[in-house]
């Protein structure tokens, strides 16, 4: 690529115009509270004064600190918002106002800072967000330890987790970030001087996180931060104007994977380099039409060293190259500004080799010459293998219908060329032998192409070229011709056979995609966790042509099988301990690996993130007779059925978290109606039997009336206990309704008779017609419910009002409507009503209750097979009525 060609990249330049409309962004950044953060942006705040900005101190704390409120005086101060929190009134800034004021500079101390409820952003970083896409810079102070990604890391130096983080993406928007650095000994001695924090704090402080240890830690991490944020906008100033790379700003290494055997040693050198450099590296692979023609063991020599790479902590990147693999892989370095570039040094190769492939390592030493390329000296343990390595375009036995088609299509051509010579002159023939040529390329690929090019040479010389029947060329115009034929031949065979490659490879890529595609759908519809593994292990045995297996482990941690394809029940000792190694250890075992390679089953982990899933095996009854097994496919299949079992594993949690919840709350319910509902009957009781009991000068009238009292509440205790009763009954499926014919008037007439106590203050009005049909119910059950229906309308109606019982036929149903005139039920919660321990939160709460009636009214009425549900008895929402819907004993009643 010469200069000429280079571009600014267009993604650079949109993100250039998308800050140009928004305010600048400066973080002054610290190691630790007392560096002296807010006080360098106070004096960089002053300079930018003095030279005309407007300045305005939204928000700043000086912690008492002379010096810094005296750098404070001369500029403008925006009033707090007052926000009054538990009995406490807070200050918090005022975005609103400020951002009305529109000053040319902000001042927003404490970025990591969260607001008061209720303000209109939890975190202060929120707010200056807002402020900068107003267009208004900002200067702000952070210390590394409320860097999002850092929180960890520095609670383990310093064993205290800071709560307030920002996200990292704060930092890689900020135009500037400026490092207040201070070392560890000046800040102790600021810190003992009280000029930190009070003299008490100071000490405790000294003495864990401020020691000195912690100190230099993240002092260090801060530095890091620092440099990164300036690489970063380092390459985005290359990017932005088109400025080839690379700068050796900063120590980066580049290295490039293939099928060679070297390349593991390319890794390590790579590795031990970053490790030592304290350097970002980067494992990088190179998608061609050539990768379709390695072999099985050089594709398993490839993705066992993406794999190492993955292992040892490299960023793995891919490119696609058509041709000059080299060239793309120095723009990918240039793009990254990667100074190092480490390689495989290539083994030695026949002339033909060299002539057909690539040297990248050679042409990358060639154009290079901005960067520093290393190349790793791997062991040769295989020199017999080069001329197999080097012949791979002509390998005759993976592509006998090509080659056979080669000498096909050159018979077939030389015979229309037989036919088209009487009426086309010699020279126009050749073009019948370059059309066969691209046709063999186009359907078989390079390989056969270039043995076309070479018989359609041959055939075209004996065939056509005088003297014909022989090799021999008379004229040298022939001769040339000849010459010209061949190397045309050749270049477009090569060519169609590089495209023919490229779109089988391209075919690969789509069908890799699709199948993935495909799998992600079937495990995000499993409905429960078998459906997902049998998802799991059923795609996975038709991608990879093979059969599958899935472990996971049980309530006591024993891996145990969960589901196969083909049914897989049991495995042999050797499958058992691999499948126990990969679960253990996180790492592949079994066939064809490291560990246990005898075994015939080969097991992967199963794991999102750090929690482990299970371990999916794949066997063949015969490895070497199926297609190679594609590590990198498999991979990608684990981490979808990773997902899947995740995505089931947590809804199962969520819904035993929902019955926990649940139960809880039933519980509670539960304690609250036995601690009071059923307390206060038997407190009445007690207290009116003690009265009788001490007997003193009370008239029988008295007495009478103490008596019913007992009776009275003794009949309501009765009910609480008799829903409890139903209540169990009905949760654990032990209600098995009687039914039988009955009469509506008896059951209603027995309903009222047992509360005739308690309606004594109410007008119960309403007749049930006598020419009802029988009902088929239970009429103990059905008994139960109308009391209960008639007890709520007592507890809610004022009294004196009326409460109204109808009843009608609808189809073959007999509905009983039962009305009161109390404040009646919200729309919401009309259904909710029947939901055991629920209570109306408006309208019909004047008494307290067990919550039960209702929902066990609904439990015995739907077990003898009708319904029932609430409605408002007026039109302006006021009253209920409760309408219970039962079943005729003979629906074809003529009524």
């Amino acid at each position: 690529m010469t200069d000429a060609t280079i571009r600014p990249e267009p993604e650079a330049l949109l993100a250039e115009a998308a800050r140009a409309t928004r305010g600048r962004l400066k973080v002054f950044l610290g190691a630790a509270p007392g560096v002296g953060k807010t006080y360098a942006m106070l004096e960089q705040a002053r300079r930018r004064a003095a030279e005309g900005a407007q300045v305005l101190a939204a928000v700043i704390e000086t912690h008492g600190r002379a010096e810094t409120e005296a750098l404070l005086r001369d500029i403008p101060v925006l009033p707090r918002r007052a926000v009054y929190y538990r009995g406490r009134i807070l200050s918090e800034m005022d975005t609103a106002a400020l951002i009305e004021r529109r000053p040319d500079l902000a001042l927003i101390d404490e970025l990591a800072h969260t607001n008061a409820p209720e303000s209109r952003h939890e975190k202060r970083w929120q707010d200056v967000e807002d402020v900068l896409a107003a267009g208004i810079d900002v200067y702000t102070t952070l210390n590394v330890q409320h860097i999002e990604t850092m929180n960890d890391t520095v609670a383990r130096i310093t064993g205290v987790r800071v709560r307030e983080t920002v996200p990292d993406h704060i930092l890689e928007s900020a135009d500037e970030i400026e490092l207040i650095d201070l070392p560890p000994d000046d800040l102790i001695a600021r810190l003992r001087a009280g000029k930190v924090y009070v003299q008490d704090q100071a000490a405790r402080a000294v003495q864990n996180f401020f020691a000195k240890g912690n100190l230099t830690a993240l002092r260090e991490m801060a530095m890091r931060v620092a440099a990164d944020r300036v690489d970063a906008q380092l390459r985005e100033h290359m990017a932005a104007n088109a400025i080839r790379g690379p700068w050796p700003a900063q120590e980066r290494i580049l290295v490039c994977l293939n099928e060679s055997p070297a390349v593991r040693d390319a890794i390590r050198v790579a590795k031990r380099s970053a490790d030592r450099a304290r350097a970002e590296w980067i494992a990088l692979t190179v998608a061609s039409a050539r990768a379709g023609a390695l072999s099985d063991e050089e594709r398993e020599r490839l993705d066992a060293s993406i794999r190492l790479a993955t292992r040892l902590g490299a960023e793995l990147a891919t490119i696609e190259a058509d041709g000059n693999v080299a060239q793309e892989i120095l723009d990918f370095a240039r793009r990254r500004n990667e100074r190092r570039i480490v390689i495989g040094r290539p083994r030695p190769a026949s002339w033909f080799a060299r002539l057909a492939h690539e040297n990248v390592a050679r042409d990358l030493i060639r154009s290079g010459a901005d960067f520093e390329i290393t190349l790793t000296a791997g062991q040769d343990r295989d020199r017999g293998g080069r001329i197999t390595a080097n012949l791979r375009l002509l390998r005759l036995a993976a592509n006998r219908r090509g080659y056979a088609a080669a000498f096909g299509a050159a018979a077939a051509a030389t015979g229309l060329a037989m036919v088209a010579q009487l009426f086309l002159p010699v020279p126009g023939l050749s073009l019948i032998y370059m059309t066969a040529v691209i046709a063999v390329a186009a359907r078989f690929g390079l390989g056969p192409a270039l043995v076309t090019s070479g018989l359609a040479f041959l055939c075209y010389n004996f065939f056509f070229i005088d003297p014909r029947y022989t090799f021999s060329v008379m004229r040298e115009s022939e001769f040339v011709n000849l010459g010209l034929f061949l190397v045309a031949s050749i270049l477009t065979g090569n060519l169609a056979g590089r495209l023919h490659d490229r779109v089988q490879a391209q075919r690969a890529t789509v069908d890799r995609m699709a199948k993935l595609y495909n799998f992600s759908r079937r495990v995000a519809v499993a409905a429960s966790f078998d459906d997902a593994v049998w998802a799991a292990v059923s795609h996975v045995a038709s991608t990879l042509e093979c059969q599958s297996i899935l472990l996971a482990p049980d309530p006591e941690g024993r891996l145990q099988i969960v589901g196969g394809f083909p049914p897989e029940d049991r495995l042999d000792l050797r499958d058992l301990s691999a499948a126990d190694y990969a679960w253990e250890r996180g790492e592949p075992a079994g066939h064809g690996s490291g560990t246990l390679p005898v075994a015939a089953w080969f097991f992967v982990p199963i794991r999102s993130g750090e929690r482990r899933l299970g371990v999916l095996g794949i066997t063949r009854p015969n490895w070497r007779a199926g297609p190679p097994l594609d590590r990198a496919l498999l991979d990608a299949l684990v981490d979808q059925v990773a997902l899947g079992l995740e995505r089931i594993r947590l809804a199962e949690d969520l819904q035993e978290t929902r019955v926990a919840s649940e139960a809880e709350r039933l519980r509670t319910a539960l304690l609250s109606s036995v601690s009071h509902d059923l307390r206060t009957p038997l407190v009445t009781i007690i207290g009116a039997a003690e009265t009788l009991e001490d007997g003193g000068a009370l008239t029988p009238a008295q007495q009478a009336d103490l008596a019913g009292t007992i009776r009275e509440e003794g009949e309501r205790l009765d009910r609480y206990v008799q829903n409890l009763l139903d209540m169990t009954r009905l949760g654990h499926g032990a209600l098995k309704p009687n039914i039988v014919p009955a009469d509506l008037c008896d059951i209603v007439g027995a309903a009222r008779r047992r509360l005739r106590t308690l309606t004594r203050d109410h007008l119960v009005t309403g007749e049930i017609p006598a020419d009802l049909p029988p009902l088929r119910v239970d009429p103990i059950l059905t008994e139960q419910v109308i009391v209960n229906v008639l007890d709520n309308a007592v507890k809610y109606a004022p009294a004196a009002s009326a409460i109204t019982l109808e009843a009608r036929i609808d189809g073959a149903r007999v509905v009983l409507s039962i009305a009161d005139e109390g404040p009646g039920i919200p729309a919401f919660a009309q259904e909710k009503v029947f939901e055991m321990f629920y209570r109306a939160t408006d309208g019909d709460r004047q008494r307290a209750g067990t919550g039960l009636g209702l929902a066990i009214s609904r439990g015995l009425v739907e077990a003898q097979g009708g319904t029932i549900r609430a409605e408002a008895a007026l039109p302006d929402g006021t009253g209920t009525r409760i309408l219970i819907a039962l079943p005729i004993d003979n629906p074809e009643w003529p009524g």
